[in-house]
């Protein structure tokens, strides 16, 4: 497959972005750049174009496609009734890093829910993703721009190794805003349940809805199709060996530099992750920023560097002190397939 490639700029705008939803219109793949990671989109509403995403990323067909809407016109068109509780929601957090899980309609292929009777959707509050789907003038069905099981990409420096040939176009405009994938949260019970946290936290939701919030994370049964991307299957892992520490930051260094050691005497090549302030502890170490925040849009970077610079095994200090620290650690606790010291 030949792949274009735009590097987006002022004067060549409208052009990429008409370009853009001429092929999502034609039933084509494009990556493109929203305020969460990079997301590799098609024509929701169109069976054939959506498979062909899950054929660019590898991806399990019973895992769900996160549709990508730009007005409430495309999210009553795609699903059932919403009730007064999700347009609160709605109404707070959209445009924005939220997907929602609602009934579907008829009008929505079973390739996209993984043969579920649910949808998930999100409105983007980035500027690009909203112009395409706009001007596509259909749903655009767009999962992380990640062959399944990597890491999720947050910068444009990754997009173009790892699509180059699998897509028909890709759009680049530098580092997304936000790093992490979004919130999904589940409507359709008696109780609002978070499957995959995120920016938008279980404190946000609670604050605004004055009732409790549940979590459900992952998947106990594996013969059944996980409502939400993340649940199921292996994500986001870099292919040397990742570690979490345990305890408080100054157990966790202790604990770090024991298995630096070690690995320097067995001649493996390891590394330590972590917040700026833990730099002068270690020789090998990758800064992730002074906050959450920044450890939210730098993360997943970071664990692609790990294969640029031929890691073995890595080790990730962190303390989790507010809602989106939970959020981060849900990523990289799968990245390192639960593994924890």
């Amino acid at each position: 497959m030949d792949t274009e490639v735009i590097k987006l700029n002022d004067e060549n705008y409208d052009y990429a972005i008409n370009l853009a939803s001429e092929h999502i219109r034609r039933g084509n793949i494009v990556i493109f750049p929203t305020e969460t990671v990079y997301g590799i989109g098609a024509n929701a509403l169109d069976e054939e174009s959506s498979k062909k995403i899950y054929m660019a990323k590898g991806r399990p067909s019973d895992n769900p496609l996160i549709v990508h809407i730009e007005n409430m016109d495309d999210l009553n068109k795609i699903s059932k009734k919403i009730d007064e509780r999700t347009k609160k929601i709605i109404d707070c957090f959209w445009p924005g890093p939220l997907t929602i899980i609602v009934e579907k309609s008829e009008i929505v292929p079973s390739c996209i829910t993984g043969g579920l009777n649910t949808v998930a959707v999100r409105m983007p509050s980035n500027k690009i993703a909203r112009d395409l789907i706009k001007k596509s003038r259909v749903p655009i069905a767009a999962p992380s721009a990640n062959i399944s099981g990597r890491p999720s990409i947050t910068s444009e420096k990754f997009v173009t190794d790892e699509f180059f040939g699998k897509v028909d176009l890709i759009l680049l405009n530098e580092s997304t805003e936000i790093g992490i994938e979004s919130t999904v949260i589940d409507v359709t019970g008696e109780n609002i349940v978070i499957l995959r946290p995120g920016f938008i936290t279980k404190n946000d939701l609670e604050n605004l809805l004055a009732e409790k919030i549940i979590f459900d994370l992952n998947i106990s049964d594996e013969t059944k199709a996980p409502k939400s991307p993340g649940m199921k299957y292996r994500h986001y892992a870099p292919k040397c060996e990742l570690y979490l520490m345990s305890g408080s930051i100054n157990m966790q260094i202790d604990t770090a530099k024991r298995q630096i050691e070690n690995d320097v005497k067995n001649g493996v090549k390891s590394i330590v992750l972590g917040l700026d302030n833990n730099r002068r502890y270690f020789e090998n170490y990758l800064e992730l920023g002074n906050s959450d925040i920044d450890v939210a849009k730098n993360i997943f970077t970071n664990l692609r560097m790990l294969d640029i610079m031929k890691i073995q095994k890595a080790y990730f200090l962190y303390e989790v002190k507010s809602d989106l620290d939970f959020s981060i650690l849900d990523r990289v606790k799968k990245a390192a397939g639960y593994k924890i010291i």
